[in-house]
């Protein structure tokens, strides 16, 4: 029975599916702690959270649900300035801001986004969740070894084989196998985004070969039968962020709702024109000018600095030509629904499709 596995049992919940954490304008508790007592496990992402901000949420959650939860957060580097860069990025972007009368930003050199670092690490230590997920690098053998010490279990993002193995050598207990049709930023650490994008379809099977820890899938996943062909290629959870963007607990706008529930499996594409580093979102025609122009762009995160006022505008005015929505290529699946009903309903899809499978082999 595809319900009981390592994965279930090791994090303690009744169905190895997994709400992917995401950052979105309003906290994602609600959602998250609802998929969380529905049987699943539900996700935060962490990464723009101070400590007192992570302290916030962490108690939020187990005010809302008393069963496990993962806090997601990003691995990225300190980002260099450079003004030259900085000289041909205000270029490329004056035409949008003279089209919204926006003011660029005079100072776009520094950001408030903190690394991953001590202070946090020290905090979730001492709140113990029951997973934390690291995004856009693997965490070192000392940052793994000091969350399991503390009963904490450790996931990694991969979107190649290599990256799988640097994440199993560094001691984590899962490997999130992220395909190319993924939503949201990609996790690569070792690779870059435009020479190399693997679909989930290939990417599981040759990761569940090449390491030993359990392998979840993600990426284009949205609904049973995806469920029902991940752990056919191997996996052992499945890890949904784009489809339980419908549930009715998700904090999204009007418009980012209804463009979801009449979207296509062209809307998107992966860009660094909003925060640098690559990430499929649907395609605006900020984002197409950039990736037509294919121009050096400040790593990660300093690009919201030239980003986020327009994505701030596009909100503000219902102007989907300036907002930055993140969602993967399955998101025309998407229904809208309780996280209940649809982790219920994702279950009950996936546990079908092995039956149907069972009863055509007697």
């Amino acid at each position: 029975m595809w319900l009981r596995n390592s994965i279930a049992s090791t994090l303690g919940i009744n169905v190895p599916i997994i709400q992917a954490p995401m950052i979105l304008q309003r906290s994602l508790v609600p959602l998250a702690a609802a998929v969380c007592n529905s049987g699943g496990l539900g996700s935060l992402g962490c990464a723009e959270m101070t400590a007192e901000e992570l302290e916030q949420r962490i108690d939020e959650m187990r005010l809302a649900t008393s069963r496990p939860f993962n806090l997601n957060f990003f691995l990225h580097k300190a980002p260099k300035f450079d003004r030259k860069l900085d000289t041909k990025i205000r270029a490329l972007v004056t035409p949008f801001y003279e089209k919204t009368d926006l003011e660029l930003p005079t100072d776009t050199s520094s950001t408030e986004l903190e690394t991953f670092g001590e202070p946090i690490l020290e905090l979730l230590i001492e709140k113990r969740p029951k997973l934390v997920s690291f995004h856009f690098g693997c965490p070192s053998s000392e940052i793994v070894n000091r969350l399991k010490s503390a009963g904490i279990l450790v996931a990694t993002t991969a979107t190649t084989v290599k990256e799988a193995i640097a994440i199993e050598k560094a001691g984590a207990d899962f490997v999130v196998a992220q395909g190319w049709e993924a939503g949201g930023h990609r996790g690569s650490f070792q690779s870059g985004f435009e020479e190399t994008g693997i679909g989930t379809m290939a990417l599981v099977p040759q990761v569940v070969d090449a390491v030993g820890i359990p392998v979840i899938a993600s990426g284009g996943i949205g609904d049973g039968r995806g469920i029902a062909a991940a752990f056919a290629l191997g996996a052992q959870g499945v890890w949904m962020g784009t489809a339980f963007l419908s549930c009715l607990e998700a904090p999204i706008t009007p418009i980012h709702r209804k463009t979801l529930l009449t979207a296509s499996d062209e809307d998107t594409h992966l860009s660094r024109a909003f925060s640098g580093r690559p990430c499929r979102a649907r395609k605006t025609s900020y984002s197409l000018s950039v990736a037509e122009n294919r121009p050096d762009l400040h790593d990660f995160p300093l690009m919201y600095n030239y980003s986020s006022p327009l994505k701030k505008h596009g909100i503000e005015n219902d102007d989907l030509e300036h907002q930055f929505l993140l969602y993967g290529q399955s998101a025309a699946l998407n229904r809208e629904m309780t996280a209940a009903d649809f982790v219920n309903k994702l279950t009950a899809e996936a546990t079908n499709v092995f039956q149907q499978f069972s009863n055509n082999q007697t």
